[in-house]
């Protein structure tokens, strides 16, 4: 049995406080670390609320304002990790310190791709098959010497008994920015004054909220709470992003057999499968059009909702998750083993 490591991670934000996809994943992924036996704490490099150091789901959190010192933590840790914006500061320690560095990426930008090829990545986490061959083109351009030591796939871990509940009767957007689809939901519900929305805060963009009679505002919602706050009050879930790279709320949704509506981006394509129903997002006439027959036509939503639970029991994360501790373990195990 491999003995307890201690893994020191920085990101800006995390739950209850800020709810997005990079940070469930995140939570996803460091709790079974913590399951095994290790010892997993999470850095925060932005202003929050939070000012004492505190739990979220098992894992220790903490904050920037508890004024503790994280270069001591990568110092003594036997791995670092981080994504996002996080990435470079933490890469540049885990250098100064001589750790391996995880580095997680939730997107195809070229920011995300670059930060790594600074060097000294021990191990590159991509979230789909789409953004491996993404980051396998990136790299080809670079010198040998620069590419991450090890990659693997982790999709955003999902347990459906987190979420599966008994559906309601709204059509629901999770983040109502411009880029998730904010306008297309005003839009339908203004063709469909009967219809129930709920319009959910999003964590990060500019909300577009609408207000109509048809249209409830739901609050920011830790990822916690998602399955009574909004897929017990949900039918049918809308996805008419311009970009994601994987989708975490709509295989949320498919634990409860709730149909999506989606843009065909390539995260999308690959997270949803066959059980997505797919519209260009610009199609408003077409989303009206296909949204209308789950609502109106049982036939159409029980065959919806079946593949909806049949992909979601085919994304069960058990796999991925092993897969990701064993290959921490074995970069700690091997770092240990050249100190």
């Amino acid at each position: 049995m491999t003995r307890p490591r201690r893994i020191v991670a920085r990101v800006h934000a995390m739950p209850p406080e800020h709810n997005a996809g990079a940070e469930h994943m995140l939570v996803g992924m460091l709790r079974p670390l913590v399951e095994r036996g290790h010892d997993v704490q999470v850095w925060l490099s932005q202003h929050g609320a939070a000012h004492k150091v505190y739990d979220y789901r098992g894992i220790q959190v903490i904050p920037l304002e508890a004024r503790l010192t994280f270069s001591a933590a990568v110092r003594n840790a036997d791995v670092a990790l981080s994504h996002l914006e996080g990435v470079p500061s933490t890469s540049s320690l885990a250098r100064g310190f001589g750790k391996p560095m995880v580095v997680v990426c939730h997107n195809t930008y070229r920011p995300s791709f670059r930060d790594m090829a600074a060097g000294g990545t021990a191990l590159a986490v991509y979230n789909s098959r789409w953004m491996q061959a993404e980051a396998d083109l990136f790299f080809a351009e670079y010198p040998k010497s620069v590419h991450p030591g090890k990659s693997m796939i982790v999709r955003p871990p999902v347990f459906a008994s987190d979420y599966a509940t008994k559906p309601g009767s709204a059509v629901t957007l999770v983040n109502c920015s411009r880029e998730k689809g904010g306008e297309l939901l005003e839009a339908l519900a203004r063709r469909m004054p009967e219809q129930q929305f709920l319009a959910v805060r999003g964590a990060y963009g500019e909300q577009m909220l609408p207000d109509l009679p048809n249209v409830e505002i739901v609050e920011h919602v830790d990822g916690c709470d998602m399955r009574q706050s909004v897929y017990a009050r949900t039918k049918v879930l809308l996805m008419p992003s311009a970009y994601e790279s994987w989708g975490r709320v709509g295989i949320e949704a498919f634990a409860s057999g709730i149909p999506v509506l989606a843009h065909p981006t390539p995260g999308l394509c690959e997270s949803l499968g066959e059980a997505g129903i797919f519209a260009d997002r610009n199609d408003i006439d077409g989303w009206e059009a296909l949204l209308g027959r789950l609502l109106k036509e049982p036939a159409e939503y029980r065959l919806a909702a079946k593949r909806a639970r049949a992909r979601s029991a085919e994304l069960d994360p058990t796999p991925d998750l092993d897969a990701w501790c064993d290959m921490v373990e074995e970069v700690a195990s091997a770092r240990s083993a050249a100190g």
